[in-house]
């Protein structure tokens, strides 16, 4: 009738390994699933896999974000490095580096000292990897698929 855990039986529960001394350990990640959709403002201090649907804003100062392929984001992002495969719509500030993987469709305008877009990826914005401060801007200006054609056909 009651089932016996395997401690009552004289068996040792399994526990997780301890990192051998000098291993590197892994960083902790939080994983926002494909089926939660959140609206507002998110933050953590952490990093973050987003796979679900968010609309507002992402502040995630310091540490690193990344839109999965299954990830919809309609918010503007401030993040230490921003990855993206999935859907973004709104600006993206990557302190360090921001990466649109060749699934990525962005619609908004991308700000970091360092860019990587792989072919394929969709991008329709304006690129600033320049420092205001410092008046050294790098601003690049991507036209959508129309603007590209028919400035060429003309």
């Amino acid at each position: 009738m009651f089932k016996k855990s395997s401690e009552d039986r004289g068996q040792a529960t399994p526990e997780p390994p301890t990192p051998a001394p000098g291993a590197v350990r892994t960083r902790t990640v939080s994983v926002i699933g494909p089926t939660l959709v959140f609206k507002g403002e998110l933050s953590a201090d952490e990093d973050l896999v987003i796979q679900g649907t968010i609309e507002g804003t992402i502040a995630h100062h310091k540490k690193n974000l990344t839109v999965g392929k299954e990830g919809r984001v309609k918010a503007d992002i401030n993040a230490a490095s921003v990855t993206i495969q999935g859907q973004v719509e709104g600006d993206i500030h990557g302190d360090e580096f921001v990466e649109l993987a060749e699934s990525a469709v962005v619609t908004g305008n991308i700000y970091s000292p360092r860019i990587r877009m792989a072919d394929g990826a969709r991008f329709n914005g304006s690129i600033n990897m320049g420092s205001q401060a410092t008046g050294g801007q790098a601003k690049l200006q991507v036209a959508d698929e129309h603007t590209r054609t028919h400035k060429l056909g003309a």
